[in-house]
C-alpha cells in the first residue's frame, strides 16, 4: 500500500491548543493529553474564583468599612449603619463606602453621625 499523507486539520486544532498551554511548565505545555486535561482544569478554576473574587472583595470592604466605623466618637457597628442607610433609603454600595473609608474618613463620620441621630 502506498503511504498517504494526512491533512493539516489534526495539526492545526493541536496548535491551537498549544497556544492556549504555552505558558505551562513540563509536560503539561508539550504532550496533547495532559495540555487538554490542564485547560479544562485551568478553565474550571478561572470559573470558580471569579465568583470567590467577588464574595473576597466584598468581605474586604465590610472590614474596612467597620474598623473605621468602630474607630468613630460616635462608635457604631457596620451592622447598624447598614441597616440605618437602608432606614434613610441612602443608596452607597460597600465599594463606596469602603473608598471613603479610606480616602476622606472624616465624610464617612459626617454621614455615619448623621444617620445615626
Amino acid at each position: 500500500m502506498t503511504r498517504i499523507r494526512r491533512g493539516y486539520i489534526a495539526r492545526r486544532r493541536r496548535t491551537k491548543i498549544r497556544l492556549f498551554a504555552s505558558s505551562f511548565r513540563g509536560a503539561h505545555s508539550r504532550l496533547i493529553r495532559t495540555i487538554i486535561q490542564q485547560k479544562i482544569r485551568a478553565l474550571v478554576s478561572a470559573h470558580r474564583d471569579r465568583d470567590r473574587q467577588k464574595r473576597n472583595f466584598r468581605r474586604l470592604w465590610v472590614t474596612r468599612i467597620n474598623a473605621v466605623i468602630r474607630g468613630n466618637i460616635v462608635s457604631c457597628s457596620y451592622s447598624k449603619l447598614i441597616n440605618n442607610l437602608y432606614k434613610k433609603q441612602l443608596l452607597l454600595n460597600r465599594k463606596i463606602l469602603a473608598q471613603m473609608a479610606i480616602l476622606n474618613k472624616n465624610c464617612l463620620y459626617m454621614i455615619s453621625s448623621d444617620i445615626i441621630k
